[in-house]
């Protein structure tokens, strides 16, 4: 499951919302849910022809996500990374994590400590190898 394109825009996407409505990434998730997310990834080819932005608009309202207090792109002490090079760790990690239903391991890895981890971009975390991020998901902490 490599390179999963679906599951890089879902991903994406998830985080283009979480900063729009300055929302943790899990709580984006949650107010999803597993109907939407399965919608978003199953349909990901056909929502990615349309701009992200006006994609992400159309969930928030029709998910109602409210505006948040979770603003870490505006904590960030040096350039915050896009929207789309978050997207690719949480893909990458939900890949090499994922057993056989994609939307359930993501639900899962949005929903572990992880999440605050990867949000942190103060800290080097999200830049790391993808087998490191890995391993620290599945230990439950960051290796030191």
């Amino acid at each position: 499951m490599k390179n999963d394109n679906d599951l890089f825009f879902t991903c994406s996407l998830i985080e283009l919302i979480g900063r729009r409505q300055k929302r943790k990434r899990s709580e984006v998730v949650s107010a999803l849910g597993e109907k939407t997310l399965r919608r978003i990834y199953r349909y990901a080819d056909v929502f990615h022809c349309e701009p992200i932005a006006k994609t992400a608009d159309e969930f928030i309202t029709s998910c109602s996500i409210a505006q948040g207090e979770f603003d870490n792109v505006a904590r960030c002490k040096y350039e915050a990374p896009d929207y789309w090079t978050i997207g690719e760790v949480y893909e990458r990690l939900i890949e090499d994590v994922c057993g056989d239903d994609v939307v359930r391991t993501l639900t899962e890895v949005y929903s572990s400590w992880i999440d605050d981890a990867i949000s942190n971009y103060n800290s080097d975390f999200f830049y790391q190898p993808r087998d490191y991020i890995r391993e620290c998901y599945l230990e439950g902490e960051v290796l030191v």
